[in-house]
């Protein structure tokens, strides 16, 4: 929880400098009038700096990244793409999208992808992995990619929550060869909708680049309406007012996942001594972005009273327990291509995944906490759990 957080008047001045500038809000083109003011472009170049990221491409939302990131492997009807069964629909959808089968796994106690589990659902038809870093937590990466490695499987990491975590001094979205964020309103840095690719692999930053806009390659020398293509496509261009709110809010990034883990101390250490309570796993050399303060309880019923002493004290809970289906690929009986892809049926394909989630309580970290909400929350937990 997060940019919309500390919007204000310098994302107005970038806004304003696009009208001040010829007030184009395509992303190409109309060189003439814009006095050369090119938001998305200056945005795409920043965010490489940030992430230290050879090639980066903004496009309009999260899902839109992750469909333009499997399009770039040119895949074909029977292949397999893996994710946890922990996410949310868009990294499912994408693979169903992009004409590949959806294969999901079990999540372990950092609530991401199991890398055991990844292992066992590797066939000769995967041709690649979306791993999740769930409400800005790191997945295992190093395994991962290791495994990966050995396999011969594209790494994919889907950083929604992660924008500006890091494991071990690496920013999240950079292990693997593709990271995708988004910047919906409700994400660590926002632009309302939005979203952005990093690539280590310049063929599939530029196959990427003509994909999300119909096939065009912008050839420089000739005009956009003569201009050369390489592939069919898609609109999925980022327009200037976006890239102008995403120049502001990544100068604001450090200072809000700073903020975000400071107050997720503060409630953590309200709480973390009662007996009831097992914290979330964290791998080794985590920097998490701290959306969320996530941990176990005993049972889902206790998961449910705390759920309702939140909100009694006027706060909340976010994805677990109240949302979680939206969230949990053992509810997606509406996808049948997600059902092709498992050997069992979905209720039943991810028991451990479930044990964990039914007992898994999510409280929402802000930028800015009220000051009494770190002792609300200790009430209401303690009255949920106490009985």
């Amino acid at each position: 929880m997060p940019g919309y957080e500390v919007i204000g008047s310098e994302e107005l001045a970038e806004i304003q400098d696009i009208f001040l500038n010829g007030g184009v809000l395509f992303r190409h083109g109309f060189d003439g009038l814009r006095n050369g003011c090119y938001k998305v472009r200056d945005f795409e170049k920043a965010f490489s700096r940030e992430l230290r990221a050879k090639y980066s491409l903004a496009v309009t939302s999260g899902t839109a990244a992750l469909r333009v990131a499997l399009a770039t492997l040119e895949l074909s009807p029977d292949d397999e793409v893996i994710t946890q069964c922990f996410t949310f629909v868009a990294t499912v959808e994408a693979i169903i999208e992009s004409g590949a089968v959806p294969i999901c796994t079990e999540i372990d106690s950092t609530l991401n992808i199991d890398p055991e589990d990844f292992k066992k659902k590797i066939t000769r038809k995967t041709k690649a992995v979306i791993v999740v870093h769930m409400l800005g937590m790191p997945c295992r990466l190093g395994q991962i990619a290791k495994i990966c490695r050995e396999n011969n499987i594209i790494l994919i990491e889907d950083t929604a929550w992660g924008c500006g975590g890091n494991l071990n001094g690496i920013p999240l979205g950079t292990w693997g060869d593709i990271g995708t964020f988004s910047f919906d309103f409700a994400k660590t840095m926002t632009t309302g909708e939005g979203g952005m690719l990093v690539f280590k692999d310049e063929s599939k930053w530029k196959r990427a680049v003509a994909w999300h806009d119909h096939g065009h390659e912008n050839n420089p020398l000739v005009p956009r309406w003569e201009d050369t293509r390489i592939s069919s496509g898609f609109n999925f261009r980022m327009m200037e007012l976006q890239g102008a709110l995403g120049l502001a809010q990544l100068k604001k990034l450090r200072g809000i996942v700073e903020a975000q883990r400071k107050n997720y101390q503060i409630l953590w250490d309200m709480i973390s001594s009662h007996p009831s309570i097992e914290s979330r796993v964290a791998p080794e050399g985590s920097y998490a972005t701290a959306d969320a303060l996530v941990f176990f309880v005993p049972s889902a019923e206790l998961a449910i009273h705390c759920r309702e002493e939140l909100l009694n004290v006027g706060l909340s809970t976010k994805i677990l327990p109240e949302a979680y289906t939206w969230h949990f690929a053992g509810y997606w009986s509406h996808m049948p291509e997600l059902i092709k892809g498992q050997k069992e049926a979905l209720s039943k394909a991810f028991p451990k995944s479930h044990l964990l989630l039914s007992r898994a309580v999510s409280i929402p970290v802000g930028v800015r906490m009220d000051e009494d909400m770190p002792i609300k929350v200790r009430v209401a937990i303690n009255k949920a759990l106490n009985g």
